[in-house]
């Protein structure tokens, strides 16, 4: 496994673009997932999109249940938000992208997202509180949208 350069700035074009979706889960993508989660430990990140290491395709890897028993590492592949509750709820927000910098912003406070697996099973999950953030915030960067555009004023 390697650690991969995290792209960084607010007018990167890497983070400004919108990544496109996975057809075949092939050697190269299992590949960058486990360089993807060693990149995210080597910088103690939640969450990382492949947009952040430099590759327009639409995946990301996130840990859910922080602290919990039920404590897991989740790779996302083509993710799709099918649903966002009307509840929102405001909380602070930093990024591997933007070292240094914490916001506060107001996002959904439920969601139910599907994706595929490495394997290619397709799931759905219902997310509340800090993970439904993370899912939202590592969604936003496979859309070309940082936090800093989501910042509360």
């Amino acid at each position: 496994m390697t650690v991969l350069k995290i792209q960084t700035g607010p007018e990167n074009p890497i983070l400004r673009k919108k990544s496109t979706p996975i057809e075949n889960i092939d050697k190269s993508i299992k590949k960058l997932a486990k360089d993807m989660v060693e990149t995210m430990n080597a910088n103690n990140g939640l969450g990382i999109a492949a947009p952040q290491v430099g590759i327009n395709k639409r995946m990301f890897i996130t840990t859910i249940n922080i602290g919990q028993d039920n404590e897991g590492l989740i790779t996302m592949i083509n993710p799709e938000i099918e649903f966002l509750n009307e509840e929102m709820e405001s909380g602070e927000e930093g990024c591997l992208s933007l070292p240094e910098l914490f916001k506060q912003v107001t996002r959904h406070k439920n969601v139910r997202v599907k994706y595929k697996d490495l394997k290619g099973n397709e799931h759905i999950l219902e997310l509340e509180g800090l993970n439904a953030r993370v899912i939202q915030h590592e969604t936003d960067h496979l859309d070309g949208i940082l936090f800093i555009d989501r910042v509360d004023e």
